[in-house]
């Protein structure tokens, strides 16, 4: 939706009400776009930033796949007496 500059004045609240409810609206100065009201997005709360960090572990454990034993990653470099080979 288009409005223009002198007409928003007297409309604000509304149009801030349906820029937060999803509509598209650009004011307008002689005919031409000079600003888009867009709803602010709010920051999340420390339980949905908790959340979404307990759902990238639990997707990176179900992930990881195991591999060799480090224990034992580098006999290839030792000969059967224990010395470097």
């Amino acid at each position: 939706m288009r409005v223009a500059l002198s007409e928003a004045e007297g409309q604000l609240s509304e149009l801030v009400r349906l820029a937060e409810g999803g509509d598209d609206v650009v004011l307008t100065r002689h005919g031409q776009p000079v600003v888009r009201l867009v709803p602010v997005k709010t920051m999340p709360t420390a339980e949905e930033r908790r959340r979404v960090l307990e759902e990238v572990r639990a997707a990176g454990k179900a992930a990881a796949t195991p591999g060799p034993s480090a224990a034992r990653s580098q006999d290839f470099l030792y000969d059967e007496d224990g010395l470097p080979g």
